[in-house]
């Protein structure tokens, strides 16, 4: 699930960032989850600010103060259960002159399969090794967090094909901290230059660009697929 950072907007017009490795360098892609393989929670965020008469943006305004120790950051490394969550949320809400329970951010987090980005995803274990590290939280159903049976049974049958998963609800470390980036890179058993990293967010790019990942900044299905075709010769 999302780290949220510091940002004006959800879609955010910044254009996928690629290093200049060639694709026959490429031994490993690593996957981001939500927003990457899913339709993006910020889009359920605006519905639900829209419908309640809030700022917009404001859940992720609120998530951008105090970004590593905050609510959310706390619940994506297991430090909060749900319920704490909730609670927490909603007194940093307050700061900001609101009432926002966290249960409800929670309830927003699910979203749908992107089918074509699936069968890209396919391709891509076809030849190469593939890895995901997911910001999740104990929450909804499965890792995805999904918020119905049938949606977390498609999450698991993608989740069963990586090579290696990193879910920071489980490993106590979430992205963009650098060290489950090397730990994914470990587990692969690859180099960072020899990564493609993919990510909805530009926060959860850097470390992996510096390290050495060709990085992918994805802000739509298209453009997903077209980069990722640039990065490791397939076609998809």
């Amino acid at each position: 699930m999302p780290y949220l950072k510091r940002a004006a907007t959800p879609r955010v017009e910044v254009e996928a960032v690629m290093t200049e490795a060639a694709p026959t360098s490429i031994e490993a892609v690593i996957w981001d989850f939500g927003g990457v393989f899913t339709t993006s929670p910020f889009d359920a965020f605006n519905r639900y600010e829209n419908e309640r008469g809030l700022p917009n943006d404001i859940i992720r305004r609120i998530n951008s103060v105090n970004p590593d120790n905050n609510a959310w950051a706390r619940l994506e490394r297991s430090e909060l259960a749900p319920a704490e969550f909730d609670a927490a949320f909603l007194g940093e809400a307050r700061e900001f002159g609101l009432s926002i329970p966290g249960r409800d951010v929670l309830a927003l987090l699910s979203g749908d399969l992107r089918p074509r980005v699936v069968e890209a995803f396919k391709a891509c274990k076809s030849k190469f090794k593939v890895g995901c590290i997911t910001n999740n939280a104990s929450t909804g159903k499965g890792a995805g967090m999904s918020s119905s049976a049938h949606k977390a049974q498609q999450v698991a049958e993608v989740f069963s094909l990586f090579d290696r998963v990193i879910e920071s609800s489980k490993a106590g470390v979430r992205k963009p901290d650098p060290r489950i980036y090397r730990m994914m890179c470990d587990a692969l058993g690859v180099t960072p230059n020899a990564c493609v990293y993919l990510d909805d967010l530009g926060i959860n790019l850097k470390p992996a660009r510096e390290m050495g990942m060709t990085t992918i900044k994805v802000m739509s299905e298209d453009q997903l697929l077209g980069d990722l075709s640039k990065a490791t010769g397939l076609a998809f």
